[in-house]
């Protein structure tokens, strides 16, 4: 018996040495932890999903360099995801208003996401001067018939520049023959576009060699529409009230000048700041307007601001 009892207490020994040899190499230390965190954050390749088209043209994806571009976009926009939940967000909020003009004029609802890369569905100004969040330039929106000045700059009204916009487009679509050249035309020109297609004999966005911008841009544009039409595939994860959401306005005519908005804007229950929110394209705390031209001044309805 006394044998038996020196073999189970030899057993035992054993394996409170291996249990502790175990527990030690288990410990949860400093850098085991942050191994292990890093090791758990994993990029992941994208698939570049077959079928991609705009405004139902086809990308032609089985050429090398085409699939790689469009790879290039869907991965850079894809892993800039703070600036990919600010898209959600907006899209969100303007998408709503720019979807009917698109399809009262018969412009594809493709083109919503020119807007967004155009200037993140922000009242953007770039260094050349275009504005607003469809990036008019001062002689195209006047052309187009929007008042640019110094009081006032209609490029910044999001439902009249979007009329403006559809107006280029369908011009640009006419003259280039396709929609997808005529979003690249909304970015190198009509004309600029024009020349390049003479130039190098071809018919088709896709076949030219262009600069480093108009080269990306369709795919930027496609690229986005990707990924914010499929935010769980690309992994974003948010609810409905993360979004941002339209605040309901009504339109208030004005065709006399407005000599102080601070004071108009406190006759409708808000403040100028409030005002200038729903307004950017007033760009004075007044309205000179010696003209007596309509205005429609956007108010938002009760309820949505709180101010003292």
């Amino acid at each position: 018996m006394k044998w038996i009892k020196s073999t189970l207490a030899l057993f035992g020994v054993l394996s409170l040495c291996v249990m502790f040899i175990f527990a030690l190499q288990d410990a949860p230390t400093d850098e085991n932890f942050e191994k292990k965190l890093i090791n758990e954050y994993n990029v992941y390749a994208l698939q570049v999903p077959n079928g991609l088209e705009f405004a139902g043209e086809a990308v032609p994806l089985h050429n090398p360099d085409i699939y790689e571009r469009m790879d290039r976009e869907l991965l850079v926009n894809t892993y800039w995801q703070s600036n990919g939940f600010l898209m959600f967000k907006r899209a969100k909020k303007y998408f709503p208003i720019i979807e009917p003009i698109l399809a009262k004029h018969g412009i594809p609802d493709d083109f919503k996401y020119l807007a967004v890369i155009e200037s993140g569905l922000t009242n953007a100004r770039s260094p050349a001067g275009a504005s607003g969040v469809w990036q008019i330039m001062k002689a195209t929106g006047r052309e187009f018939g929007l008042e640019v000045n110094n009081n006032v700059d209609e490029r910044y009204n999001l439902e009249l520049a979007t009329e403006v916009a559809c107006d280029y487009l369908k011009k640009s679509k006419e003259r280039l023959g396709s929609w997808t050249l005529a979003a690249a035309g909304y970015n190198a020109g009509m004309a600029g576009m024009s020349r390049r297609l003479k130039e190098q004999d071809v018919t088709s966005y896709y076949d030219l060699l262009l600069g480093e911008e108009t080269g990306r841009y369709v795919f930027r544009i496609i690229a986005l529409k990707e990924i914010l039409s499929n935010p769980d595939k690309y992994g974003f994860n948010f609810r409905d009230k993360d979004l941002y959401s339209h605040v309901p306005t009504y339109k208030v005519e004005v065709d006399t000048a407005v000599t102080d908005f601070a004071s108009f804007a406190k006759g409708f229950g808000i403040n100028y700041k409030i005002l200038k929110i729903h307004n950017p394209w007033l760009r004075e705390p007044k309205l000179n307007n010696a003209s007596g031209k309509k205005y429609l001044i956007d108010i938002p309805h009760e309820g949505y601001y709180q101010t003292n």
